[in-house]
């Protein structure tokens, strides 16, 4: 059973004040009663020489008693005289008159030299003794005396006074019932302050138990009120400012971690922190993006069982093996995703500490456009080499003596021109490319009217289709929405895609121009937010695999024919960029069962929208 302070101290008070009250009780009695015992053996003592002297002449001339009735009456006399009770006693233990015996009875009274005062008597010649008489029942303070003539040295038998302790023992149990009744209010009195001091003392006790407790389940807003200056009041305060501490402690761990928590969720970056068992302890958002996995699941598990990479398992191995920082680059596979490492090792002194910070940069954007540029370098380079490779090679043919044949060098010296032509086309569309990705070419936002485009456009292409036999067709829906453009970008647009119609539309083909409304919300399907342009051909078409990178700088399907058809392959860059630059997007589809079909989408002007 478990007891409270309050109890403890109550309990513990009274158990104090009960021994106390107790061994004072004790005490006092005795006290008292050594007092009296010794008061009344002065008493006896005077008496006991005075019947003694009153039993002289009952002593025979040898100097011997014995039992006769007048001896009995003296007896009886002297012990009413002396408020006592007075007995003879034979030198055999024989009692020959006792003043609290009949004369009837005195037969019948049994030996007393066996009584300890009688005892101390023979052997001293006094004897004195405290206890209950076997013939009265009453507690009695007995003197034994030897009693005999002067001239003998021997006694002749013994005087004994006994001295009933009634009164006193009356007196003791009065004492007795006034000290239980002092005793049992002091009790009371006691009880009553052993309680106010347990709860003086346990009260701010609770006081603070309480705070604590509220302080643990985390209201750091508790203040312990006490009016005491001692220590319990010391404590108090010192537990307030402690509490004011620990809020502010907390209060800054709280905010470090939010912060701390805002930039792991905001990095772009994936950040994993591991302990020195390689055990992952935190993941950020970005991380788990990267990987697909979730904080829930690798937290506590090893990198290893979490990720399955071996590549970032040599790493993480050998960072918390040599306890140095190391860089790596892995590779996820399928995806293709390229990710820089840059492993960094803290100082830890526990198991379950952050030993190793990992940080992970998602590169394979930086390495896709590194790849485009080593490829735009080389093409760059392969389409500017191939005219200069040309002039070089009829110039030096020119030198070492085809000027002088008029017909020769005329058809070289046209060769060369259409070869400069067709460098400074490159060099023109690499410019006009820079200027529009730089933005140094501000598209204009003007109202069009989408078939006057598309009329201006056929009209300006038609030339170039007629001489291969390609019929041109157009299927423009009434009543288009105007669009917000530039209309010489957007003929551009149209041209470079129609120019490579016609190209690579085999003779006697087909290619048709189309424009119609589209609604992009399907919950509101009658309302036009778009207009689709399209140019589809019957031509040799584009091979699944290389749709997505027709768009790119000199990428070619056909690297020898599209040379041979003369273009730069900077074309379909230019349109995307222009149809970007005007809020719209363009892709390629494949035309059922030849062709292809390029797709132009561009917002329409809304009505509330000013031009």
């Amino acid at each position: 059973m478990t007891f409270s302070i309050r109890w403890k101290v109550t309990i513990g008070t009274l158990l104090v004040l009960i021994c106390g009250l107790l061994i004072a009780r004790t005490l006092a009695i005795r006290s008292l009663e050594q007092e009296e015992i010794t008061r009344s053996g002065q008493i006896l003592e005077t008496r006991t020489g005075l019947v003694a002297y009153g039993l002289q002449p009952f002593l025979t001339q040898s100097g011997t008693l014995a039992s006769t009735p007048q001896l009995q009456t003296a007896v009886r006399d002297l012990g009413a005289r002396a408020f006592a009770r007075v007995t003879v006693v034979a030198l055999d233990g024989l009692v020959l008159a006792d003043s609290a015996v009949s004369d009837n009875n005195l037969s019948t009274v049994e030996n007393h030299l066996a009584r300890p005062e009688i005892q101390q008597a023979v052997a001293t010649g006094r004897g004195t003794d405290l206890r209950t008489s076997h013939t009265t029942g009453e507690r009695t303070l007995y003197l034994a005396v030897g009693i005999g003539n002067a001239n003998r040295t021997k006694p002749s038998g013994f005087l004994r006074l006994g001295l009933p302790m009634t009164t006193f023992d009356h007196e003791v149990a009065k004492l007795h019932r006034n000290l239980a009744l002092a005793f049992g209010i002091a009790f009371l009195v006691a009880v009553a302050l052993s309680v106010w001091l347990a709860r003086s003392i346990t009260k701010p006790l609770s006081d603070i138990a309480i705070a604590a407790r509220r302080l643990a389940n985390g209201d750091h807003t508790v203040r312990i009120r006490t009016g005491s200056r001692d220590e319990v009041g010391l404590l108090a305060d010192t537990l307030n400012q402690m509490t004011d501490q620990l809020r502010g402690k907390i209060d800054e761990l709280s905010e470090d971690r939010a912060q701390l928590l805002a930039m792991l969720t905001s990095m772009v970056e994936g950040v994993m922190v591991l302990d020195c068992r390689g055990r992952v302890l935190q993941v950020n958002p970005a991380l788990e993006r990267m990987f697909d996995v979730s904080r829930m699941d690798a937290r506590g598990h090893h990198c290893s069982e979490v990720f399955r990479h071996p590549q970032l398992d040599t790493l993480v191995s050998t960072v918390l093996t040599n306890r140095v920082n190391e860089e790596d680059e892995i590779l996820l596979q399928p995806i293709g995703r390229c990710l820089h490492i840059e492993a960094s090792v803290t100082a830890c002194d526990r198991e379950n500490e952050a030993c190793a910070v990992l940080v992970f940069h998602d590169i394979t954007e930086l390495r896709r456009l590194e790849n485009i540029r080593k490829d735009f370098v080389a093409n760059v380079s392969h389409e500017l080499r191939t005219p200069l490779t040309s002039i070089k090679g009829y110039i030096e043919a020119l030198l070492d003596g085809a000027k002088d044949d008029p017909g020769t060098s005329t058809k070289f010296l046209e060769i060369i021109l259409k070869q400069s032509d067709r460098l400074n086309l490159i060099l023109e569309d690499l410019l006009q490319l820079s200027k529009i990705e730089s933005g140094q070419i501000l598209f204009k936002r003007e109202p069009l009217q989408v078939q006057r485009v598309i009329e201006r456009t056929l009209a300006m292409i038609k030339p170039l289709a007629d001489k291969k036999g390609h019929r041109l067709l157009s299927f423009v829906a009434r009543d288009l929405p105007a669009v917000l453009g530039d209309e010489d970008r957007l003929m551009q647009v149209l041209s470079n895609l129609l120019d490579n119609a016609v190209k690579y539309t085999p003779g006697n083909g087909t290619i048709t121009v189309a424009a119609h409304p589209v609604a992009d919300d399907l919950e509101r399907p009658t309302i036009v937010t778009a207009l689709e342009l399209s140019v589809t051909d019957t031509g040799l078409g584009i091979p699944e695999q290389d749709r997505p990178r027709v768009f790119e700088r000199f990428y070619r399907v056909d690297k020898a024919r599209s040379r041979e058809m003369g273009g730069t392959g900077l074309g379909l860059a230019i349109v995307k960029h222009i149809v970007e630059g005007l809020g719209g997007r363009v892709w390629v589809e494949a035309n059922a069962p030849t062709g292809s079909r390029f797709v132009v989408r561009l917002p329409v002007q809304h009505i509330n929208q000013p031009a």
